[in-house]
């Protein structure tokens, strides 16, 4: 039998009693919600509306269409949790852990998810809208019963890498939240609040922004491509390094944002830059000065050839710019825009490209190989490519021995005859890559999805 029933205060000044569920109890529920899931007999669909399973174990469970309203999950474990299409209106799933839980088409509004572990998510079309649990009060008026305190909140949550695509966010509450590399695409979050949350790096393309509160926020390499802007508050935001393709900023709070730098704003001419570069290389940095062309947008400029090598660039925007032939060996280049850029035979060994987006760049014959560090315990350094997005690149032929590529995102890349020797791709997107002819002896591709080989 059920445990005492566990009031709970509302804002309202009603107490709801959720009644509190044993392990075995919610055991057997979902054991014969199984059972429903999959058209059995005896199967009976799970309402665990206004129950308490504080604590409780669900991880790989399927709760799909079952009917949550108004439940305690507070910390409950929820790793790898099915529940597409099940009601989760005014929940209340703070501190959950829901790592790489499936939530596709969940209704969430007025959800709260606030500390909640929503890392590898998918919540694609989910409904985190905002949302209000009513009650017939002593008199028969109905009252609101605010157990996540009003709009869907996932203020402080850790979401990254989760799929959002298409999810509907308006008016909630995500303030602070970890998004870093999450995929937003088509993601409704008019109005949203998401005050300093952390967008490293993620997939914002169409998403409608309209009105949404993104002061503080940090947009490092996000991309933004078609996304609506209007009115959007950016005031103090970070979008060094953020991929605004197609994006109308006019009516957008841009006070105090950061923003890539003009070519007119360096304090030299790119050739007297150049010039002084070359000089600290030949003097071993006695004389001249390292070239630091961070943060500057550089669109289409003609360097092939140029011997760059230790340069900081980072969040540089390069993209459609002539780098063939380019030194850049132990260059920075983290977070820089190269798309579409020709890097063919260019020297990039040693160089940091973590988080770079190169997609539809040209590397045909490009070293990317580790560079020897004389009188160094380490021997050599690897090129860094982590996190890079390599979607559609050409590398046919190209050394990238050694290479680090952990959580790159190389669909479609064309690695044919390139050297893959010892090189760490894992939890890389391998989706249609090209690997006919390639060198992969000692490659770690764990984790890597879509790897085919010959």
């Amino acid at each position: 039998m059920p445990d005492t029933p566990v009031p709970a205060t509302t804002s309202a000044g009603i107490d709801v009693h959720r009644n509190k569920l044993t392990q075995l109890e919610l055991d057997q529920m979902l054991d014969r919600h199984l059972a429903y899931v999959k058209r059995r007999s005896g199967g009976l669909r799970a309402n665990l509306k206004l129950r308490d399973l504080s604590y409780l174990d669900v991880s790989g469970r399927d709760l799909s269409d079952a009917d949550l309203s108004g439940a305690k999950l507070y910390g409950c474990s929820m790793e790898r949790c099915k529940m597409v299409a099940a009601t989760l209106f005014a929940t209340d799933l703070r501190t959950a852990d829901l790592t790489r839980a499936d939530l596709r088409r969940a209704d969430l509004r007025g959800a709260s998810l606030r500390g909640a572990q929503l890392t590898d998510g998918n919540l694609t079309e989910a409904d985190l809208r905002g949302g209000v649990l009513l009650k017939p009060s002593g008199s028969g008026e109905l009252t609101a019963l605010n157990f996540s305190d009003g709009p869907s909140e996932l203020a402080s949550a850790v979401a990254q890498r989760a799929n959002m695509t298409g999810a509907k966010i308006s008016n909630a509450f995500l303030l602070q939240t970890d998004l870093t590399d999450a995929v937003l695409n088509s993601t409704k979050f008019c109005k949203a609040d998401l005050r300093n949350s952390n967008l490293t790096g993620a997939s914002l393309e169409g998403a409608d922004l309209t009105e949404a509160d993104l002061s503080g926020a940090i947009l490092h390499g996000a991309v933004l491509s078609r996304a609506s802007l209007l009115y959007t508050n950016l005031k103090g935001a970070d979008l060094i390094g953020a991929i605004l393709d197609s994006v109308d900023l006019t009516f957008a709070n841009l006070e105090n944002a950061q923003l890539s730098k003009r070519m007119d704003e360096m304090d030299l001419s790119l050739r007297d830059l150049l010039a002084q570069h070359s000089e600290w290389i030949k003097t071993n940095g006695r004389r001249g000065r390292r070239a630091d062309l961070s943060k500057h947008d550089l669109t289409g400029e003609t360097l092939s050839g140029i011997n760059l090598s230790a340069a900081e660039l980072r969040y540089t925007v390069l993209r459609k710019a002539d780098l063939s032939k380019i030194c850049l060996v132990m260059a920075d280049l983290t977070f820089a825009d190269l798309r579409e850029t020709d890097l063919s035979y260019a020297d990039l060994r040693g160089a940091n490209l973590t988080r770079a987006t190169l997609s539809g760049a040209n590397l045909i014959g490009a070293r990317l190989g580790p560079v020897d560090i004389a009188g160094s315990t380490m021997g050599h350094w690897s090129t860094n490519l982590e996190f890079a997005r390599l979607h559609q690149v050409n590398l046919t032929g190209a050394d990238l021995r050694s290479v680090k590529l952990s959580g790159a995102d190389c669909g479609r890349a064309d690695f044919r005859d390139a050297d893959l020797r010892s090189a760490t791709l894992q939890d890389a997107n391998m989706m249609a890559a090209d690997l006919r002819g390639a060198a992969l002896e000692g490659a770690d591709f764990r984790g890597a999805q879509g790897v085919v080989r010959d």
